[in-house]
């Protein structure tokens, strides 16, 4: 069996895949442009892909390809139906970042809340000195104790983040899709949301922290755009550990100008990298704004938990019983 990873550089190089327990020959590219992927993958029986774009014109030109293995949760990059329309299979990676993405989630959320970022660049500049008392104020102070977090998206991430809102004493909410009534969060219920989604609309307008964990599809592609930042009443704190699409950036900067928001934790991007002149390069430097490199699914625990799981899912495909099929 022929296995091509285009993309090994998107996982840490510590990072050791142990060999499938079968006949084999694997191959690594440090990356590879969409453009290379049917002379990467001519002789592939599996492509392994992180972030590489798989799509239907490669998918032509690959007559030996029987698995995608995506080498994390979400498919969008992956032509899934050209998959199916082939008898290609696609797999991913399921379980392994709820508690890395959460953790980061809160890393931000506490950071924002406590105005982090501006105290200890206040302290770099000289600013406690020139106080000449034993604190000063120059940012808000807020705790997480009470406040009422907003989670767009019910699934296993979005479960745990309400478990540790509550561990805080926070009230985490959840939200309907957009445009639906109140609607059950279906079997496991939505955590500590007592089984029941709150309208989209009644969570932006009432939440504290709005935080998003939802995957990207052609529903919630510009979720949170205008309209949304103006309907935020109590101008709540943004955080994104999902996928850059969700938010309209460029609105989020005009919402961070006219103070519709207090303040922004982004893990991921539109573009990523982001390009040269993307919104977000114009807020790097503000106080209340975090932006880290898409790195809240990347503790080391969770890699190693995604690697094995990796290699498991390669095994199960060529021993005829496939296992995380999209």
């Amino acid at each position: 069996m022929q296995i091509v990873f285009l993309d090994r550089d998107t996982l840490a190089p510590e990072v050791r895949l142990r060999a499938p327990a079968f006949p084999h020959d694997w191959r690594d590219h440090p990356r590879t442009a969409q453009a290379e992927v049917p002379a990467r993958a001519a002789d592939a029986d599996v492509i392994v892909t992180n972030k590489v774009p798989i799509r239907a014109d490669a998918l032509a030109r690959l007559p030996r390809l029987k698995l995608v293995a995506v080498a994390a949760t979400g498919v969008d990059r992956v032509d899934v139906a050209a998959c199916r329309a082939r008898g290609i299979t696609v797999a991913n990676i399921r379980g392994y970042a709820v508690h890395t993405v959460s953790e980061h989630t809160f890393g931000m959320i506490l950071a924002l809340r406590r105005s982090l970022m501006g105290y200890r660049e206040a302290v770099q500049r000289g600013r406690w000195q020139e106080a000449e008392l034993f604190c000063f104020f120059d940012y808000p102070i807020l705790d997480l104790h009470g406040a009422r977090l907003g989670i767009i998206g019910a699934g296993t991430i979005g479960r745990r983040v309400a478990a540790i809102a509550e561990a805080f004493g926070a009230v985490p909410v959840f939200a309907a899709r957009k445009g639906a009534a109140r609607e059950d969060a279906g079997a496991g219920g939505a955590g500590r949301g007592e089984g029941e989604r709150v309208p989209f609309d009644e969570v932006l307008a009432t939440s504290d922290i709005l935080s998003l964990h939802c995957p990207l599809t052609d529903a919630t592609r510009g979720l949170i755009g205008m309209a949304e930042f103006e309907a935020m009443k109590r101008r709540p704190l943004l955080i994104n550990t999902a996928r850059g699409g969700i938010v309209d950036e460029a609105a989020l900067v005009r919402a961070l100008d006219r103070g519709l928001i207090a303040g922004a934790g982004f893990d991921v991007a539109r573009d990523e990298p982001p390009l040269p002149d993307s919104p977000l390069n114009a807020i790097l430097d503000r106080p209340n704004v975090i932006v880290t490199p898409h790195i809240a699914w990347a503790s080391a625990n969770a890699q190693r938990v995604l690697a094995d799981q990796l290699i498991d899912v390669i095994e199960a495909f060529a021993a005829g019983n496939p296992i995380n099929v999209v």
